[in-house]
Parts: structure tokens; C-alpha cells; sequence
């Protein structure tokens, strides 16, 4: 199936870290917003990361990611996906990461899942020059990683952002 990205990234020009993933969920396309799966640990993991309490509305996301000075996007902008599996993604076009570069403070790029980071590195990467660090996915389908497990590998990364 085709699929569009139709979210806003999510930034002001306070943000200096970027986390990509690779494209929404297919429960995150019908809430209209990243991370949307209840049983996907991204917000979790995060919460726990910046110790502050878990946000849950949309307004709330939005407010911890701009007070922790994070950017939220995809490196996708279209493609083809089965359901929600990275696995099955082919035929992508990517988003310009650029326009956000330019827009913000951005110095540090994460990608979550292995899918995010290969397309970065192939095809933004060349346009960007900035290097992004692999996290593992958040995503359910991610069994082998335990929360803490998912919690202790953000921490070692994203802890200089306060």
C-alpha cells in the first residue's frame, strides 16, 4: 500500500537534537500523530530518559519535546509499507531534512530503528553531512529490547540535551 506522510515535523528554533523514524505507524496515521501505538514505548522511554512525567495528549507530546529542545520527523515522505512493517517498506522518497536544519539548532540526528538509520545514511546523509546515531525501534515488533533495556541505550545518547 502507498502511503503519504501527512504529519508536520515537529521543531522550534530552540530544537538541537533531531529523532527520526522512519515513517508513521499505521495507528499513528489515524491519530494524526508520532508514536501513536499504545503498546510502541517511545514516549515511555523518553519520559523515563529526561526523568519527567509520561506526556499523553498530543498538546502534551508537543510541550516535552519543545521544553527538551527535540525535533520529531520521519526520513520518509512517501513509500510503499505493509501495514506497519519497516521490513516490507520499498519504492521511498525521503523527506528534506534540510529545511529543518536550516530552521533550528540542531547539531545531534537519531534515527530509531535500523530501517530509519540505512535510509538516512544512503540517501540524506550525502545531503546533510551530519552523521546520525543509531537507537533501536521503540516499536512493538522490537521484542527483544526490554524497556529498560530501550531506556539505559537513549540515556547514553540523549542526556546532554538538558
Amino acid at each position: 500500500m502507498k502511503v503519504i506522510h501527512e504529519l508536520d515535523p515537529i521543531y522550534d528554533e530552540n530544537s538541537e537534537i533531531l529523532i527520526l523514524g522512519s515513517i508513521p505507524s499505521v495507528k499513528s496515521r489515524e491519530v494524526g500523530f508520532y508514536y501513536a501505538h499504545p503498546k510502541n514505548r517511545f514516549w515511555k522511554v523518553l519520559a523515563a530518559v529526561f526523568n519527567e512525567n509520561l506526556p499523553v495528549s498530543i498538546e502534551e507530546k508537543v510541550a516535552f519535546l519543545k521544553q527538551n529542545k527535540i525535533a520529531l520527523w520521519d526520513v520518509l515522505s512517501s513509500c510503499e509499507i505493509t501495514k506497519s512493517s519497516d521490513s516490507s517498506i520499498k519504492n521511498i522518497q525521503v523527506n528534506d531534512i534540510r529545511l529543518i536544519l536550516e530552521k533550528t539548532k540542531i547539531t545531534k540526528i537519531y534515527t530509531t530503528g535500523k530501517k530509519a538509520y540505512e535510509i538516512y545514511q544512503k540517501q540524506i546523509y550525502p545531503k546533510t553531512k551530519l552523521e546520525a546515531i543509531y537507537l533501536p525501534s521503540t516499536s512493538p515488533a522490537n521484542a527483544k529490547d526490554s524497556l529498560e533495556k530501550l531506556i539505559q541505550e537513549y540515556k547514553k545518547y540523549l542526556h546532554f540535551t538538558k
